[in-house]
């Protein structure tokens, strides 16, 4: 994915990253789904009061997106919206510009995973619907392109599949 839109421009309502994964794509999919908080750095990127020790993703359409507690409590980050092991999720993300759970919010993450040969898998997210943040839009978006970064944590996520 890219930047551009059809037209050729920025889609100021979109964020898109990319990155190869030096494993094969049920191997991505797995580290991606099964095994968030190997790689989120859940001592940055919360919301809950507690201490974070896991982000789960539940393996069903319906299920929730959440951080778990050490105490044992859980903060949702939103649901999946469509899960098609080992190709392509789209999780909503119900965090709002200051960084709390709402379920009307409803941006939209969508990851693919694309086999790049026998070991290795190309992932593209795409972050859209970000006009729901109304006019704090621009300020998420600059989030998560730059500040934030989902592409730092697609990294991150790239070093651990690999490992």
């Amino acid at each position: 994915m890219t930047e551009q839109t059809r037209s050729g421009g920025i889609d100021p309502n979109s964020v898109r990253k990319v990155v190869n994964v030096q494993a094969p794509q049920e191997v991505a999919w797995r580290v991606f789904t099964d095994a968030m908080g190997t790689w989120w750095p859940l001592e940055v990127f919360k919301i809950g009061q507690a201490v974070a020790v896991d982000a789960v993703i539940e393996p069903r359409v319906g299920g929730r997106w959440y951080e778990r507690g050490n105490d044992g409590s859980t903060c949702d980050w939103g649901s999946v919206l469509l899960w098609e092991p080992h190709s392509r999720l789209v999780l909503s993300w119900d965090i709002t510009a200051d960084w709390q759970y709402d379920a009307s919010l409803k941006t939209e993450l969508e990851v693919g995973f694309i086999a790049d040969g026998a070991n290795a898998t190309r992932v593209e997210l795409e972050h859209r619907r970000l006009d729901r943040y109304g006019a704090r839009r621009d300020e998420m978006r600059t989030i998560f392109d730059s500040t934030g970064d989902w592409g730092r944590l697609l990294e991150s996520f790239a070093r651990t599949a690999a490992a």
